[in-house]
Protein backbone atom coordinates (compact mmCIF):
# COMPACT_ATOMS: atom_id res chain seq x y z
CA UNK A 1 0.00 0.00 0.00
CA UNK A 2 1.30 3.49 -0.85
CA UNK A 3 2.39 5.73 1.97
CA UNK A 4 0.17 8.41 3.48
CA UNK A 5 0.95 12.06 4.23
CA UNK A 6 -1.36 14.37 6.17
CA UNK A 7 -1.06 18.01 5.12
CA UNK A 8 -2.58 20.45 7.58
CA UNK A 9 -3.76 23.46 5.60
CA UNK A 10 -3.30 21.43 2.43
CA UNK A 11 -5.78 23.46 0.40
CA UNK A 12 -4.05 26.78 1.11
CA UNK A 13 -1.70 28.67 -1.16
CA UNK A 14 1.41 26.59 -0.37
CA UNK A 15 -0.36 23.41 0.75
CA UNK A 16 -2.06 22.74 -2.57
CA UNK A 17 1.29 22.70 -4.39
CA UNK A 18 2.72 20.27 -1.85
CA UNK A 19 -0.39 18.09 -2.15
CA UNK A 20 -0.07 17.96 -5.93
CA UNK A 21 3.61 17.03 -5.79
CA UNK A 22 3.08 14.34 -3.14
CA UNK A 23 0.33 12.82 -5.27
CA UNK A 24 2.73 12.78 -8.22
CA UNK A 25 5.18 10.90 -5.97
CA UNK A 26 2.55 8.19 -5.58
CA UNK A 27 1.62 8.96 -1.98
CA UNK A 28 -1.90 9.06 -0.63
CA UNK A 29 -2.63 12.60 0.50
CA UNK A 30 -4.95 13.58 3.31
CA UNK A 31 -5.73 17.30 3.13
CA UNK A 32 -6.74 18.49 6.62
CA UNK A 33 -8.81 21.68 6.41
CA UNK A 34 -11.53 23.59 8.27
CA UNK A 35 -13.95 23.51 5.32
CA UNK A 36 -13.58 20.32 3.25
CA UNK A 37 -16.43 21.31 0.94
CA UNK A 38 -14.34 24.29 -0.21
CA UNK A 39 -11.29 22.11 -0.84
CA UNK A 40 -12.74 19.65 -3.35
CA UNK A 41 -10.48 21.11 -6.05
CA UNK A 42 -7.57 19.07 -4.61
CA UNK A 43 -9.17 15.71 -5.50
CA UNK A 44 -8.10 15.75 -9.19
CA UNK A 45 -4.46 16.12 -8.13
CA UNK A 46 -4.33 12.32 -8.07
CA UNK A 47 -6.29 9.29 -9.16
CA UNK A 48 -9.69 8.54 -7.63
CA UNK A 49 -9.39 8.42 -3.85
CA UNK A 50 -5.71 9.36 -3.75
CA UNK A 51 -6.19 12.93 -2.51
CA UNK A 52 -8.96 13.54 0.01
CA UNK A 53 -9.94 16.68 1.93
CA UNK A 54 -11.02 16.00 5.50
CA UNK A 55 -12.33 18.17 8.33
CA UNK A 56 -9.83 19.24 10.97
CA UNK A 57 -9.53 21.93 13.63
CA UNK A 58 -5.90 22.31 14.70
CA UNK A 59 -7.01 23.89 17.97
CA UNK A 60 -8.38 20.50 19.07
CA UNK A 61 -6.27 17.46 20.04
CA UNK A 62 -8.84 14.87 18.99
CA UNK A 63 -9.36 16.49 15.59
CA UNK A 64 -5.63 16.69 14.87
CA UNK A 65 -5.10 13.09 15.96
CA UNK A 66 -8.00 11.74 13.90
CA UNK A 67 -6.68 13.04 10.57
CA UNK A 68 -3.18 11.84 11.43
CA UNK A 69 -4.25 8.22 11.90
CA UNK A 70 -2.00 5.92 9.85
CA UNK A 71 0.12 8.77 8.45
CA UNK A 72 3.76 8.15 7.60
CA UNK A 73 4.58 11.86 7.41
CA UNK A 74 3.02 15.18 8.33
CA UNK A 75 3.26 18.66 6.83
CA UNK A 76 2.01 21.74 8.65
CA UNK A 77 1.16 24.67 6.36
CA UNK A 78 -1.29 26.42 8.68
CA UNK A 79 -0.66 30.07 9.44
CA UNK A 80 -2.53 33.36 9.64
CA UNK A 81 -1.54 36.84 8.52
CA UNK A 82 -4.47 38.45 10.29
CA UNK A 83 -6.25 37.25 13.41
CA UNK A 84 -9.94 36.55 12.98
CA UNK A 85 -12.29 35.00 15.53
CA UNK A 86 -10.66 32.16 17.44
CA UNK A 87 -7.89 31.86 14.86
CA UNK A 88 -5.44 33.99 16.80
CA UNK A 89 -1.66 33.96 16.30
CA UNK A 90 -1.03 32.05 19.54
CA UNK A 91 -3.74 29.46 18.94
CA UNK A 92 -2.75 28.71 15.34
CA UNK A 93 0.95 29.40 14.89
CA UNK A 94 2.27 28.55 18.35
CA UNK A 95 -0.12 26.14 20.07
CA UNK A 96 -1.40 24.57 16.83
CA UNK A 97 2.08 23.82 15.51
CA UNK A 98 3.18 22.36 18.85
CA UNK A 99 0.02 20.24 19.03
CA UNK A 100 0.62 18.72 15.58
CA UNK A 101 4.24 17.85 16.44
CA UNK A 102 3.36 16.43 19.85
CA UNK A 103 0.69 14.15 18.46
CA UNK A 104 2.97 13.15 15.58
CA UNK A 105 5.64 12.12 18.09
CA UNK A 106 3.09 10.17 20.14
CA UNK A 107 1.88 8.39 17.00
CA UNK A 108 5.40 7.52 15.87
CA UNK A 109 5.16 9.53 12.64
CA UNK A 110 8.51 9.29 10.88
CA UNK A 111 8.84 12.80 9.44
CA UNK A 112 7.39 16.25 9.87
CA UNK A 113 7.81 19.36 7.71
CA UNK A 114 6.80 22.69 9.23
CA UNK A 115 6.26 25.83 7.14
CA UNK A 116 7.35 28.89 9.11
CA UNK A 117 8.55 32.27 7.81
CA UNK A 118 11.69 34.38 7.52
CA UNK A 119 11.73 36.75 10.46
CA UNK A 120 10.54 34.19 13.02
CA UNK A 121 12.03 35.50 16.26
CA UNK A 122 11.07 34.80 19.85
CA UNK A 123 12.07 38.36 20.80
CA UNK A 124 10.31 40.11 17.90
CA UNK A 125 7.94 43.01 18.52
CA UNK A 126 5.56 41.53 15.95
CA UNK A 127 3.18 38.94 17.36
CA UNK A 128 3.14 37.19 13.98
CA UNK A 129 6.93 36.73 14.00
CA UNK A 130 7.04 35.86 17.70
CA UNK A 131 4.41 33.11 17.44
CA UNK A 132 6.11 31.73 14.33
CA UNK A 133 9.25 31.27 16.45
CA UNK A 134 7.24 29.73 19.29
CA UNK A 135 5.71 27.31 16.81
CA UNK A 136 9.16 26.28 15.59
CA UNK A 137 10.32 25.71 19.18
CA UNK A 138 7.23 23.62 19.90
CA UNK A 139 7.82 21.46 16.83
CA UNK A 140 11.49 20.87 17.65
CA UNK A 141 10.69 20.03 21.27
CA UNK A 142 8.75 16.96 20.12
CA UNK A 143 10.36 16.24 16.72
CA UNK A 144 14.04 17.29 16.89
CA UNK A 145 14.70 16.08 13.33
CA UNK A 146 11.91 18.18 11.82
CA UNK A 147 12.48 20.05 8.58
CA UNK A 148 11.51 23.70 9.12
CA UNK A 149 11.12 25.92 6.07
CA UNK A 150 11.27 29.69 6.39
CA UNK A 151 10.25 31.28 3.07
CA UNK A 152 10.37 34.98 2.24
CA UNK A 153 7.30 36.49 0.60
CA UNK A 154 5.82 33.80 -1.65
CA UNK A 155 4.58 34.49 -5.16
CA UNK A 156 2.56 32.41 -7.61
CA UNK A 157 -0.78 32.26 -9.39
CA UNK A 158 -2.91 32.44 -6.23
CA UNK A 159 -0.71 34.82 -4.23
CA UNK A 160 -2.06 37.71 -2.19
CA UNK A 161 0.94 39.92 -2.87
CA UNK A 162 1.38 40.71 -6.56
CA UNK A 163 -2.27 39.95 -7.31
CA UNK A 164 -3.39 42.38 -4.62
CA UNK A 165 -1.25 45.29 -5.74
CA UNK A 166 -1.88 44.63 -9.43
CA UNK A 167 -5.58 44.85 -8.66
CA UNK A 168 -5.03 48.18 -6.91
CA UNK A 169 -3.62 49.66 -10.12
CA UNK A 170 -7.14 49.58 -11.59
CA UNK A 171 -8.35 52.08 -8.99
CA UNK A 172 -6.38 55.17 -9.97
CA UNK A 173 -3.06 56.71 -11.01
CA UNK A 174 -1.36 56.22 -7.61
CA UNK A 175 -0.04 53.09 -5.91
CA UNK A 176 0.52 53.71 -2.17
CA UNK A 177 3.17 51.61 -0.40
CA UNK A 178 4.00 51.31 3.28
CA UNK A 179 7.65 50.37 3.77
CA UNK A 180 8.59 51.12 0.17
CA UNK A 181 12.30 50.62 0.86
CA UNK A 182 11.91 47.39 2.84
CA UNK A 183 13.72 44.55 1.06
CA UNK A 184 12.17 41.22 0.07
CA UNK A 185 13.48 38.06 -1.56
CA UNK A 186 10.38 36.64 -3.27
CA UNK A 187 10.26 32.87 -3.65
CA UNK A 188 8.12 30.89 -6.09
CA UNK A 189 5.48 28.79 -4.36
CA UNK A 190 6.31 25.59 -6.24
CA UNK A 191 9.97 25.87 -5.20
CA UNK A 192 8.81 25.91 -1.57
CA UNK A 193 6.70 22.83 -2.36
CA UNK A 194 9.75 21.06 -3.83
CA UNK A 195 11.65 21.70 -0.60
CA UNK A 196 8.76 20.39 1.50
CA UNK A 197 8.53 17.22 -0.58
CA UNK A 198 12.23 16.55 -0.05
CA UNK A 199 11.58 16.78 3.68
CA UNK A 200 8.70 14.32 3.50
CA UNK A 201 10.71 11.87 1.40
CA UNK A 202 13.71 12.04 3.73
CA UNK A 203 15.89 13.65 1.06
CA UNK A 204 16.56 16.71 3.23
CA UNK A 205 18.40 16.68 6.54
CA UNK A 206 16.53 17.89 9.57
CA UNK A 207 17.03 21.55 10.39
CA UNK A 208 15.92 25.03 9.43
CA UNK A 209 16.09 26.23 5.84
CA UNK A 210 15.58 29.85 4.82
CA UNK A 211 14.11 30.02 1.34
CA UNK A 212 14.50 33.07 -0.84
CA UNK A 213 14.46 33.56 -4.58
CA UNK A 214 17.46 34.66 -6.67
CA UNK A 215 16.60 38.37 -6.42
CA UNK A 216 16.61 40.76 -3.46
CA UNK A 217 14.63 43.92 -4.19
CA UNK A 218 12.94 46.74 -2.33
CA UNK A 219 9.16 46.81 -2.12
CA UNK A 220 9.23 49.77 -4.52
CA UNK A 221 11.41 47.91 -7.05
CA UNK A 222 9.11 44.89 -6.95
CA UNK A 223 6.10 47.08 -7.70
CA UNK A 224 7.97 48.74 -10.55
CA UNK A 225 8.70 45.32 -12.01
CA UNK A 226 5.05 44.33 -11.60
CA UNK A 227 3.92 47.51 -13.39
CA UNK A 228 6.18 46.60 -16.28
CA UNK A 229 4.61 43.15 -16.50
CA UNK A 230 1.03 44.47 -16.51
CA UNK A 231 1.84 47.33 -18.91
CA UNK A 232 0.56 50.08 -16.63
CA UNK A 233 2.04 53.38 -15.48
CA UNK A 234 1.34 54.38 -11.90
CA UNK A 235 2.93 56.82 -9.48
CA UNK A 236 4.33 54.86 -6.54
CA UNK A 237 3.76 56.83 -3.35
CA UNK A 238 5.72 55.88 -0.25
CA UNK A 239 3.45 56.21 2.81
CA UNK A 240 5.42 57.35 5.91
CA UNK A 241 5.34 54.94 8.83
CA UNK A 242 3.82 57.57 11.14
CA UNK A 243 0.86 58.00 8.78
CA UNK A 244 0.52 54.25 8.28
CA UNK A 245 0.52 53.76 12.07
CA UNK A 246 -2.49 56.07 12.40
CA UNK A 247 -4.34 54.28 9.59
CA UNK A 248 -3.58 50.80 10.97
CA UNK A 249 -4.66 51.89 14.45
CA UNK A 250 -8.00 53.20 13.20
CA UNK A 251 -8.63 50.03 11.20
CA UNK A 252 -7.76 47.79 14.15
CA UNK A 253 -10.06 49.76 16.44
CA UNK A 254 -12.89 49.51 13.91
CA UNK A 255 -12.41 45.74 13.85
CA UNK A 256 -12.53 45.58 17.65
CA UNK A 257 -15.57 47.80 18.23
CA UNK A 258 -17.52 46.03 15.47
CA UNK A 259 -16.82 42.65 17.11
CA UNK A 260 -14.93 41.69 13.92
CA UNK A 261 -17.90 42.37 11.65
CA UNK A 262 -15.48 44.59 9.74
CA UNK A 263 -12.23 42.58 9.68
CA UNK A 264 -9.09 44.55 8.93
CA UNK A 265 -7.73 43.10 5.68
CA UNK A 266 -5.98 46.32 4.69
CA UNK A 267 -3.21 47.01 7.20
CA UNK A 268 -2.85 45.98 10.85
CA UNK A 269 -0.44 47.36 13.42
CA UNK A 270 1.28 43.98 13.57
CA UNK A 271 1.79 43.91 9.80
CA UNK A 272 3.17 47.43 10.00
CA UNK A 273 5.74 46.26 12.55
CA UNK A 274 6.86 43.51 10.16
CA UNK A 275 7.19 45.97 7.29
CA UNK A 276 9.92 47.78 9.20
CA UNK A 277 12.24 44.76 8.82
CA UNK A 278 13.85 43.37 5.67
CA UNK A 279 12.53 39.95 4.71
CA UNK A 280 15.61 38.27 3.23
CA UNK A 281 17.68 35.14 3.80
CA UNK A 282 20.47 35.45 6.36
CA UNK A 283 23.98 34.73 5.15
CA UNK A 284 24.69 31.68 7.33
CA UNK A 285 21.37 29.86 6.88
CA UNK A 286 20.81 26.64 4.96
CA UNK A 287 18.71 27.15 1.87
CA UNK A 288 17.89 26.04 -1.65
CA UNK A 289 21.54 25.37 -2.43
CA UNK A 290 21.64 22.69 0.26
CA UNK A 291 18.57 21.08 -1.31
CA UNK A 292 19.85 21.17 -4.88
CA UNK A 293 16.97 23.43 -5.98
CA UNK A 294 17.50 26.36 -8.33
CA UNK A 295 14.73 28.86 -7.50
CA UNK A 296 12.68 30.41 -10.28
CA UNK A 297 13.02 34.11 -11.10
CA UNK A 298 10.21 36.65 -10.98
CA UNK A 299 10.72 37.38 -14.66
CA UNK A 300 10.00 33.76 -15.60
CA UNK A 301 6.77 33.47 -13.60
CA UNK A 302 4.97 36.81 -13.18
CA UNK A 303 3.77 37.17 -16.81
CA UNK A 304 2.10 33.75 -16.58
CA UNK A 305 -0.55 35.00 -14.16
CA UNK A 306 -0.46 38.79 -14.03
CA UNK A 307 -1.46 39.21 -17.70
CA UNK A 308 -5.10 39.51 -16.59
CA UNK A 309 -4.32 42.93 -15.08
CA UNK A 310 -3.09 44.35 -18.38
CA UNK A 311 -5.39 46.83 -20.11
CA UNK A 312 -5.37 44.57 -23.17
CA UNK A 313 -5.44 41.27 -21.26
CA UNK A 314 -3.79 38.54 -23.32
CA UNK A 315 -4.10 40.46 -26.59
CA UNK A 316 -0.49 41.71 -26.59
CA UNK A 317 0.90 38.19 -26.18
CA UNK A 318 -1.42 36.81 -28.86
CA UNK A 319 -0.37 39.59 -31.22
CA UNK A 320 3.30 39.00 -30.47
CA UNK A 321 2.88 35.27 -31.14
CA UNK A 322 1.13 36.00 -34.44
CA UNK A 323 3.89 38.42 -35.48
CA UNK A 324 6.52 35.79 -34.71
CA UNK A 325 4.70 33.24 -36.87
CA UNK A 326 4.58 35.69 -39.79
CA UNK A 327 8.29 36.35 -39.58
Amino acid sequence: MSKLVTIYGGSGFVGRYIARRMANEGWRVRVAVRRPNEAMFVKPYGVVGQVEPILCNIRDDASVAAVMHGADAVVNCVGVLNELGKNEFDAVQAEGAERIARIAAERGVARIVHISAIGADATAKSEYSRTKAQGEAGVLAHMPNAVILRPSIIFGTEDQFFNRFAGMTRMGPFLPLVGAETKFQPVYVDDVAKAAVQGVLGQAEGGTYELGGPEVKSFRALMQQMLGVIHRRRVIVGVPFWAARIMAGVLDIAKFVSFQLFPNHILTRDQLTNLRRDNVVSGDAKGFGDLGIEPATLESILPDYLWKFRPSGQYDEIQKSADNLRT
